[in-house]
């Protein structure tokens, strides 16, 4: 398993690929990175969790808009739906923590 560095949204991530796939994930990286940079450009500060939604739902637009028939057949499932939501609502909860932490020191 090789492990490369990745930078996005101007934050570096270390992150693991099964071996010979460095180049995929790195373009995929840069994908998100700039999605993420237009969230923030299109609604000025984001936590990074909102950040990072907002950079998923850019790159599902983008996706939908090139194959709406896939949109179509990808029904969510609820739960699975509801358990991103606990998860993002954590990942927001920790983002505004190490945020006030940041802002006391």
């Amino acid at each position: 398993m090789a492990e490369i560095d990745i930078i996005i949204a101007g934050r570096p991530y270390k992150v693991g690929c099964r071996d010979g796939e460095e180049e995929t994930l790195r373009a995929a990286a840069r994908l998100v990175d700039a999605k993420s940079r237009e969230a923030i450009a299109g609604l000025g500060t984001l936590s990074e969790a909102r950040q990072l939604l907002f950079a998923g739902l850019l790159l599902a637009d983008q996706l939908v808009d090139q194959r709406p028939e896939a949109a179509a057949a990808a029904a969510p499932d609820p739960e699975l739906a509801s358990r991103a939501e606990r998860i993002a609502q954590r990942l927001e909860s920790l983002a505004d923590a190490l945020e006030a932490e940041d802002s006391t020191t």
